[in-house]
């Protein structure tokens, strides 16, 4: 069955990074667009970074364009975040999912990023 396992997140004062991963089993990984979206406390889950099959193509929120990448590994069947300059306004749950038809069919479990002095 298909499983997208997150890894990376926790806690981090602002200016600071932290790299994301999501390891996926149970389909052909390099056939799918993936993508990262977060939830806020309060706030609804928002797309955050999509990256193309071989990675040719990226795109990003607006609020993250420049301090967000987005990347991937097809040899080892995982998608990245890595994400720099980190504010309080980043802090949320960070979820991988896989893309079907421009729609997100699967959803990993979630990791925590928390940013705050």
């Amino acid at each position: 069955q298909v499983q997208l396992v997150e890894s990376g997140g926790g806690s981090v004062q602002p200016g600071g990074s932290l790299r994301l991963s999501c390891v996926a089993s149970g389909f052909t990984f390099s056939t799918y667009f993936m993508s990262w979206y977060r939830q806020a406390p309060g706030k609804e889950r928002e797309l955050v970074a999509v990256i193309s099959t071989a990675g040719g193509s990226r795109s990003y929120a607006d609020s993250v364009k420049g301090r967000f990448t987005i990347s991937r590994d097809n040899a080892k069947n995982t998608v990245y975040l890595q994400m720099n300059s980190l504010n309080p306004e980043d802090t949320a749950v960070y979820y991988c999912s896989r893309r079907w038809n421009s729609k997100v069919d699967y959803w990993g479990q979630g990791t925590q990023v928390t940013v705050s002095s």
